[in-house]
């Protein structure tokens, strides 16, 4: 794996519809986030919003991944509500195959956390499928600490908060 400079970070745009479409179709992606078509309608919206800071990622000038960060309270979810203020709430995919299951998607959250963290955030929330047990040890691994199953309206999930220092 290599180092952390080999990742970057840039905020998605219109333009970079066309390519997370065609990640969200990845069955993978798809059993995970649902019908590509609504979201990346979804997407498209949080792309112009500037409350949710809408990511794609890089592996030496490669995009291969889709993040977004939002204040766990800027849009009220029952299991997001108790968390401290500055909270931040993350989630992502790799949208290309050959580069899920080698270590990447541990590299880029480790690496978002560090800049959020630097940023003043006391505490990194995500909250994937319960059954998504590759995401969960992926985020136990990097340090993720796993509370409570809740049933959303987009089905079941389960938080999962990372504080800082840990």
């Amino acid at each position: 794996m290599a180092s952390a400079e080999t990742y970057r970070f840039r905020r998605a745009l219109p333009n970079d519809l066309p390519m997370i479409r065609r990640w969200l179709r990845v069955p993978e992606v798809a059993r995970w986030w649902g019908t590509p078509d609504e979201q990346i309608e979804l997407i498209a919206e949080d792309v112009e919003l500037a409350e949710i800071a809408t990511l794609i990622v890089s592996y030496r000038n490669r995009p291969f991944a889709f993040a977004q960060h939002y204040d766990a309270h800027q849009w009220p979810q029952a299991h997001f509500e108790h968390l401290p203020e500055n909270t931040r709430c993350i989630d992502t995919f790799i949208g290309i195959p050959d580069m899920m299951g080698c270590g990447h998607g541990k590299m880029l959250l480790k690496i978002l956390i560090q800049m959020l963290i630097d940023r003043g955030s006391p505490m990194i929330a995500i909250d994937p499928d319960p059954a998504n047990e590759r995401a969960i040890r992926c985020y136990e691994a990097i340090g993720f600490m796993a509370h409570r199953e809740y049933e959303t309206s987009e089905g079941p999930c389960l938080l999962m908060t990372y504080t800082s220092g840990a």
